[in-house]
């Protein structure tokens, strides 16, 4: 990688000498070479867990509470609220740094946890207050994955890139496994104080984490060799400080949009990211509280279980991708699989019973890693060093379609019924994912 000046930046592990022969014998392991990316991983790792057991938790306290699916939509889509603002997150990381958007993120992510840990406590939960505290994370947590995934970006070699992101994204799918289930029972067992104690937690340990990678990057002169030490906030920036000076930071939201709209691959990617937020995620996201509880009869374990078979099958469709060749046919998986994903969620709409329902979610879920993977992995390499933050704040903004999805599942619910809006939400992600490959041929398929 190199810097405004011509000079070549790479990190300590990657300059003077070659990476572990242990760690680069399996394509998977290899972005454990990288120290940063030592850090990185089990931070993303912990704070993940505690995504899902809060999201599992509370989502199933909301909807015991109330009885409302209108309260679980509403739960569901405030936790998205910060997709609207992702852009400005973009414009953020790219003056600031990643790694110090990130770090502030994650200190909000421990903060609004000891909030709730306090009210557990003090036995002053309620539906609102779970809302309230939801919407304050729900300004933040949508760009979570944008700016991890640029900060990978701009810290690994770009050989382990694909494997770097893909065990990125194993990072959200075991959460999804161990965070659902333990999430469940510690609930179920002993109480909610208890199970935010936890989460607490490992927000509080994720954080400590980032700040673990202190090593500098070694920089090496093109003409002469020379070391300097410099951190890994100022190398990670976009920009440098003087050329953001008298820089209106909307301008630069406006060049980040603009460069994504006039860039055919990045604005297939951003609607095909749009597509999957509206129509597919609302099923195994937001509504599977309200499918386990009312259609399948289950309680929380069962939930738990639901929603772990389908991230099992992410984790195994991201284990995978890891071990895939870096010059792989990115667009053609992703878009087959994007169809097959709907394809699948169509037939396990119409299961009967939870026991029914668990393998077509767990194919749907490894076609899923095989699709939302390399779709991340094609923005990263598309839209270039200097406009990387923005862009990956606009498909954080496409996220925003998933509120809406859950928002608008809630009446038709009321009017056709589960199965019938599952149905629905899954033709149009099987239409419109073909539409996109139609669309933009040249660019996804040819």
């Amino acid at each position: 990688m190199l810097d405004r000046t011509g000079t070549a930046l790479q990190s300590d592990t990657t300059c003077a000498a070659a990476p572990p022969s242990g760690l680069t014998r399996f394509a998977m392991l290899a972005p454990f070479a990288t120290r940063s990316f030592r850090y990185q991983w089990p931070a993303d790792l912990l704070t993940s867990w505690a995504f899902e057991m809060e999201t599992i938790i509370l989502g199933w306290y909301v909807l015991a509470a109330t009885g409302s699916v209108l309260w679980l939509t509403l739960f569901g889509a405030s936790q998205y609220l910060g997709s609207l603002v992702a852009p400005l997150y973009g414009v953020v990381g790219d003056r600031l740094g990643h790694k110090s958007l990130l770090l502030a993120m994650r200190v909000v992510y421990a903060a609004c946890a000891s909030t709730l840990l306090g009210c557990a406590l003090g036995n002053a939960v309620t539906p609102l207050v779970v809302l309230s505290v939801a919407m304050v994370m729900g300004l933040v947590r949508p760009s979570d994955l944008g700016v991890r995934s640029a900060l990978i970006a701009e810290t690994m070699p770009t050989e382990t890139l694909i494997s770097a992101l893909s065990l990125s994204r194993t990072t959200t799918d075991s959460a999804r496994v161990v965070g659902a289930l333990l999430g469940a029972s510690v609930f179920t067992f002993f109480g909610l104080a208890p199970a935010y104690l936890i989460i607490a937690a490992f927000y509080a340990v994720g954080t400590l984490l980032m700040l673990g990678d202190t090593a500098p990057l070694r920089r090496v002169s093109l003409r002469r060799v020379s070391l300097r030490q410099v951190s890994l906030r100022q190398v990670s920036l976009a920009m440098t400080p003087e050329e953001a000076v008298g820089k209106s930071p909307w301008r630069d939201l406006k060049e980040g949009l603009a460069y994504t709209r006039n860039t055919p691959i990045l604005l297939a990617l951003i609607s095909l990211a749009f597509l999957t937020n509206l129509s597919v995620f609302p099923l195994t996201n937001g509504l599977m509280p309200y499918a386990a509880r009312n259609v399948y009869l289950v309680g929380q374990t069962g939930l738990g279980f639901l929603v772990a078979s389908f991230a099992a099958g992410g984790l195994i469709g991201s284990i995978v991708l890891s071990n895939m060749r870096a010059n792989a046919r990115l667009t053609r998986l992703m878009m087959v699989a994007a169809m097959l994903w709907s394809a699948i969620l169509l037939v396990f709409a119409q299961m009967p019973t939870a026991v029914a329902a668990v393998p077509w979610l767990f194919l749907a879920g490894i076609v899923q890693s095989l699709s939302m993977v390399p779709l991340q992995i094609l923005l990263l390499r598309a839209c270039g060093e200097r406009f990387r933050g923005r862009v990956m704040g606009v498909r954080m903004l496409a996220i925003y379609s998933l509120p809406l999805g859950l928002l608008a599942a809630g009446p038709l619910i009321d009017w056709i019924g589960w199965r019938g809006t599952a149905s629905l939400y899954a033709t149009i992600g099987l239409v419109f994912s073909a539409l996109i490959t139609l669309r933009w041929r040249a660019e996804l398929w040819r």
